[in-house]
């Protein structure tokens, strides 16, 4: 059966087809409306801002096509920004119409939570639904519906208010959420599409290998963001490197072996950075960033080397679906806004390397060339600063503490979480689950790990067991 995705300009495509290629379908990107009429399944998947996906549909002529198929019910399955584009208007963009299949309107996600939500939040599916399941859903968005259009099956989750996180009819299926990055759960709704809503379903579950364990009856999970463990490999020459303060750096080994291992670990999220791209003047490779996607069913960001919007382009095409940038955003800090304006600040990273001020003064100061350059730019200031002109995540590295073993800069995580409305990624210095759980309490939201789990001290698994125990609700 023909399968094609429809090609924006402004989606995760890499992601979404080797979500695909994982389940043995072979997904064709087009721009072409009557391919789009004509298939069999279509995908509608985006990242980005409202106006501009819209503005590319139509400057292809997708509109009608994509109305038409829904409409008549066949198969059709919207992603992220592509479940936004179904709707009759956004507050991202007002006075840009959508394309209405979904009546009511998209607004902004409220506070207390971080804008944009990124990570994995609970699923609790509706009642009659066939394809949605409770569980867990990675997400990335600042945007979402907040209203149930008539005839739709809902699935809910909540980031400072109840939204909406997908809706089906039929076999039509709009996702917030990527499914494409859910791990398993969303491998198994991706399957329960493909084969579509009046599939055969078992008539009976098999019997559990062992009795189920006492206490209350299965249900959805409770709602709410979960802490993310995000494996980090920083790599050179397509090897995995470990060092400490960025420098004597050792081999650690394969990075796509590396990335499956953490993936059935439990790992929530995967960074890589190539930490000779941005010293030596070269561009990340994107070979690397391929084959890891190939077996990634989680979110990539990937840094070093970014100096411009073309590069990032080229690690989104690559299978990223973040992009982190350093040394070239302290140079011109328009770079931050010009990645968000053209890929939304959901896919927009700055990596922040921080270092103590020397001679006892007080604070950190922004430091790049892989710690070697000290900038004397106000740490907390420029996190700050990037926030506002873009950046929706701040992956904080504390250069005292990389590699040391020695436990987070808590005082200067604390301060950049303070000083910005989005989310932070706490790196540099984790060996214990008491240094990631001192990291969450101080205010991050994901921490970031690379000796910890080299070297063999530990696993993702038994970190989340070890942080389970006291107390943190994480990802199951």
């Amino acid at each position: 059966m023909d399968t094609v995705l429809v090609e924006t300009g402004l989606a995760n495509m890499a992601s979404v087809r080797a979500a695909f290629a994982r389940l043995g379908v072979e997904a064709h990107p087009t721009t072409d409306p009557a391919r789009v009429a004509a298939a069999a399944r279509v995908v509608l998947p985006g990242v980005g801002a409202f106006g501009a996906g819209m503005a590319a549909l139509r400057q292809h002529g997708l509109v009608g096509a994509l109305q038409a198929r829904i409409a008549a019910g066949r198969p059709t399955l919207a992603i992220c920004l592509g479940m936004q584009l179904l709707a009759a208007a956004s507050a991202e963009d007002p006075g840009v119409p959508g394309l209405g299949v979904l009546p009511a309107p998209v607004g902004r996600l409220p506070g207390p939570g971080r804008v944009p939500q990124l990570g994995w939040n609970a699923v609790e599916a509706g009642p009659g639904a066939a394809l949605l399941r409770h569980g867990f859903a990675n997400f990335a968005h600042s945007y979402a519906l907040f209203e149930v259009p008539a005839g739709w099956v809902p699935a809910w989750s909540t980031h400072g208010a109840r939204f909406v996180a997908a809706v089906e009819r039929g076999a039509v299926l709009a996702c917030q959420f990527h499914p494409e990055l859910s791990g398993d759960w969303g491998a198994a709704l991706l399957a329960r599409w493909l084969a579509g809503p009046d599939a055969p379903r078992p008539a009976h579950p098999p019997p559990p290998a062992a009795p189920p364990p006492a206490g209350p009856p299965s249900g959805p999970p409770v709602p709410g963001l979960r802490p993310r463990l995000v494996p980090c490999l920083d790599v050179k020459d397509g090897r995995v490197v470990k060092g400490v303060r960025f420098q004597g750096l050792r081999d650690a080994g394969d990075p796509v072996e590396r990335a499956a291992a953490y993936v059935a670990q439990g790992a929530d999220e995967l960074v890589v950075l190539d930490v000779s791209a941005g010293p030596e003047g070269r561009a990340t490779a994107a070979h690397t960033v391929a084959a890891v996607r190939a077996v990634l069913p989680i979110p990539l960001t990937v840094g070093g080397g970014v100096r411009s919007v073309d590069d990032a382009a080229r690690l989104l095409d690559a299978g990223a679906d973040k992009v982190g940038v350093n040394s070239a955003a302290v140079a011109d800090p328009s770079l931050l806004d010009a990645l968000a304006a053209r890929f939304g600040r959901q896919c927009v990273v700055l990596a922040l390397d921080a270092a103590r001020r020397p001679e006892g003064a007080a604070g950190w100061e922004v430091v790049v060339a892989s710690g070697r350059t000290r900038t004397g730019r106000d740490a907390v200031a420029w996190a700050a600063e990037a926030a506002a002109r873009g950046a929706g995540e701040i992956l904080l590295t504390s250069w005292d503490q990389d590699g040391t073993g020695e436990g987070y800069d808590l005082p200067l995580l604390q301060a950049v979480c303070g000083a910005v409305p989005v989310p932070v990624v706490a790196s540099g210095g984790a060996r214990t689950p008491a240094h990631l759980h001192a990291a969450l309490d101080a205010g991050a939201e994901a921490v970031l790990m690379a000796t910890i789990l080299h070297d063999g001290h530990t696993t993702v698994a038994g970190l989340k067991a070890a942080l389970s125990a006291r107390g943190v609700a994480l990802r199951t």
